[in-house]
């Protein structure tokens, strides 16, 4: 039995759940330790006959159902073991046992801001939410969400403009939940990834939204809230990301809006107030630092002005020279607004291409 194979039996019994499976596995050492582990010994960790049954004789027809997938060129299967499985996801107590992705595998690992909120938002919500999508997406990061309509939708469309996007489901794989998202689904897989812990097949089940929720959290360094009501779902996964540590965001709203009330609880439970995307990365801005200058040494890659996906990049650094310039000066010379030219000095700071210099100026980093 190949590796996956034994992984796909231990994910395929019914009843062995992440955090069983996370049990099994440090106690017998790998998936096929506790294939071949004594049904006494998986008794006394509490496992029901059904699941050591199972264990004892895989279910071969759902393991060749999920390869056959896994064969086409775009389809990933991604173990705990997998050194693309995403740390961060490492991090939860219930870490999913296997990853179906289409699409770029890598990109899971990339520094990620989900972006929620409700399934019906107002005109204004909508522009909003593509308008932090793609100024967060030109910085470099990657836009997470939850392929649902509304601020989901808006978040991916957003983030595609400018960059790329990864859509976390509550299907398996092969399956696009909502239908009328097939398109962006497909431009999402081309252009980002999708991932799911469900298998081919699966298809919307209500408990699967709540568990694909903590994933949209726990794949992320924060998770932003742009419109919500509220008893949204949404809330919930920012309470997640909470939980999980990672930074949590909400936009506020007018009192006489009922799609700003769960934005506004959220604040009042401690959430980070934000109005520009440029809040978003200097409160992230710690986190990113240390993974950009991880991605650095491992790869010794630097990025030029060329390769920037905004223009407006090019524009900011064409203005740039080697003596200190006030923002202010910047905008007026850019035409940029001040908020997208202090996000995008905070960005081309991160990445080494700026430094700051006494009395909040910037000139270009000298190499």
């Amino acid at each position: 039995m190949s590796s996956l194979d034994a992984w796909l039996a231990l994910a395929g019994a019914p009843g062995i759940g992440p955090r069983t499976c996370a049990r099994l596995i440090e106690r017998f050492g790998s998936p096929q330790g506790v294939l071949d582990a004594a049904p006494s010994a998986l008794g006394e960790l509490g496992l029901k006959p059904a699941a050591i049954s199972a264990l004892k004789r895989p279910d071969r027809a759902w393991s060749d159902a999920v390869l056959g997938w896994a064969a086409r060129p775009d389809a990933h299967v991604l173990t705990l073991d997998d050194p693309r499985y995403p740390p961060l996801l490492r991090q939860l107590a219930d870490p999913p046992t296997l990853l179906y992705v289409r699409g770029e595998p890598g990109l899971l690992a990339d520094p990620q801001v989900a972006i929620v909120g409700s399934r019906n938002p107002s005109v204004t919500g909508r522009e909003i939410t593509r308008e932090f999508a793609r100024r967060l997406a030109a910085c470099g990061l990657i836009v997470t969400s939850g392929l649902a309509t509304g601020v989901d939708g808006e978040a991916h469309t957003g983030a595609l403009e400018t960059g790329k996007t990864i859509a976390v489901l509550g299907t398996g794989p092969d399956r696009v939940y909502p239908a009328g998202h097939r398109d962006l689904a497909r431009r999402i897989a081309g252009q980002g990834a999708l991932v799911s812990e469900f298998a081919p097949g699966e298809g919307p089940l209500a408990h699967h939204f709540p568990r694909r929720n903590r994933l949209i959290a726990g794949l992320s360094l924060g998770t932003l809230v742009t419109e919500a009501a509220l008893r949204s779902g949404s809330l919930i996964t920012a309470r997640q990301a909470g939980e999980q540590g990672r930074e949590v965001f909400a936009v506020p709203g007018s009192i006489r809006n009922p799609l700003a009330r769960g934005c506004h609880a959220l604040i009042r439970e401690g959430a980070a107030l934000v109005e520009d995307a440029a809040e978003v990365l200097a409160a992230l801005a710690p986190q990113l630092r240390g993974q950009l200058g991880a991605l650095t040494a491992a790869t010794g890659e630097v990025q030029t002005s060329a390769s920037w996906p905004d223009p407006d990049y090019d524009r900011l650094l064409a203005a740039l020279g080697f003596d200190p310039v006030a923002p202010d000066e910047l905008t007026r010379c850019t035409g940029l607004s001040a908020a997208a030219v202090s996000s995008m000095l905070l960005v081309l700071e991160l990445g080494g291409h700026v430094s700051s210099c006494p009395g909040g100026r910037y000139c270009r980093a000298r190499t």
